[in-house]
């Protein structure tokens, strides 16, 4: 009997050794910790226009799809300053238009002028020098008038004197009556002779008169040319101001053209969509309300795509990795879901906290750090989307 008492004792302790070791083995192949819960995307949904909402579709935990519409603004607003802004864009590109075709006229126009006004010049300059040519020769003849104006006149008081000799003498019957009456004849020639030479002279004065006149005339002509040839050499920077306004015009057409497209943009922001598929949430929202930019009207949370973050002890790291297969045993309905380490955290959660610790202060005191790590579920083991984003979670992951 006390032999028996002995094995079975034996017995019992070699299970006890047996489960023990079990029990070891399968503790030292898994990492567990019940510091975790599932995450997911939450969309929060604000406008980004004000406006009065004219328009709620959903209520609070409703579902819907992506691209739903869930609010509508009155657009009525933002549809006359789009009318306005395709108004001015048009007119912008009247004006550009209308620069555009001035630039090839004003070009020709510029250059016919200035060569019309360089031509004029031209003939106004050969007309001065024409005309000093014929003053210089209306002077010479002037010269050779007066000097036979100077001969004829001392021919007739030669002839003069002649014909008084001639009366003494032709009294005494020293000559005959025929040398006088021909000294008399001579002297009325004389005379004769100087008057046409002065007609010639006065003749001569005038044409140097009228010559002068030409030139300056011409000269008038010649400044009148300068001034218009200055003023045709202005043309080119008119060009350039013509195409200088162009660009102001051309400029100001992409600037109307970007104001259309904002106020299409603004439009189209009245009407405020689901961004993906999932649950509303948080919906405060109402008809009649005036919303602002960034004002939180509702959060649509997704529920096709959640995962695990999982706050593990740093001392429980040393062998974990990314791949590594896991248990997810969600609370709120007891399931067992299969999944897989997808990324560990790059700091602790302390680092990202609002007053992170200081251990330069001088009074370190060591605390196990928690290092969070994503564990994503596997493929079809959430297609009833059951899961809900801050439920709590027991993963074990297996290391080993």
């Amino acid at each position: 009997m006390k032999a028996l008492k002995w094995v079975l004792g034996a017995l019992l302790l070699a299970g006890f050794a047996v489960g023990g070791y079990f029990i070891w083995e399968h503790i030292s192949r898994v990492e567990t910790t019940d510091d975790a819960q599932v995450d997911g995307s939450i969309f929060p949904l604000s406008p980004r226009v004000a406006g009065h909402v004219i328009q709620v579709t959903v209520h609070d935990q409703a579902a819907v799809k992506a691209d739903q519409v869930l609010v509508q603004l009155d657009p009525r607003d933002f549809e006359v300053a789009l009318a306005k802004a395709r108004a001015e864009l048009a007119d912008a590109e009247a004006t550009l238009a209308g620069a555009r075709s001035d630039i090839p006229v004003l070009s020709v126009s510029t250059a016919s002028a200035l060569s019309g006004a360089r031509s004029s010049r031209q003939d106004a300059t050969a007309q001065v020098s024409g005309s000093e040519q014929a003053l210089g020769a209306a002077k010479a003849r002037l010269k050779t008038a007066e000097a036979n104006v100077r001969v004829a006149e001392a021919n007739a008081n030669k002839t003069a004197q002649d014909v008084e000799r001639y009366k003494a003498l032709v009294a005494r019957d020293d000559i005959s009556r025929q040398q006088y009456e021909q000294a008399i004849a001579d002297a009325e020639a004389a005379r004769a002779s100087v008057d046409a030479q002065k007609a010639a002279v006065t003749e001569a004065q005038q044409n140097v008169f009228a010559a002068q006149n030409s030139i300056d005339q011409a000269r008038a002509r010649v400044g009148q040319a300068d001034a218009t040839v200055e003023g045709a050499m202005t043309g080119p920077q008119q060009v350039k101001s013509s195409q200088a306004r162009a660009q102001a015009a051309e400029a100001k057409v992409a600037q109307k053209r970007a104001e259309v497209e904002q106020a299409e943009l603004n439009l189209k922001y009245t009407t405020i969509s689901a961004p993906a598929t999932g649950i509303v949430a948080r919906r405060s929202v109402e008809v009649g309300q005036y919303v602002e930019p960034g004002q939180l009207l509702m959060a649509i949370v997704d529920l096709s795509h959640v995962w695990v973050v999982a706050n593990f002890k740093e001392t429980q790291l040393r062998d974990m990795k990314v791949g590594q297969s896991a248990d997810l045993e969600v609370d709120a309905n007891s399931r067992t879901y299969r999944g897989h380490i997808e990324s560990l955290a790059g700091a602790s959660g302390a680092r990202f906290s609002l007053l992170p610790p200081e251990n330069a202060t001088g009074n370190y005191v060591k605390v196990v750090q928690r290092i969070p790590v994503i564990i994503g579920f596997d493929a079809g083991q959430n297609d009833d989307h059951s899961l809900r984003p801050g439920m709590s979670v027991t993963p074990t992951v297996h290391i080993r």
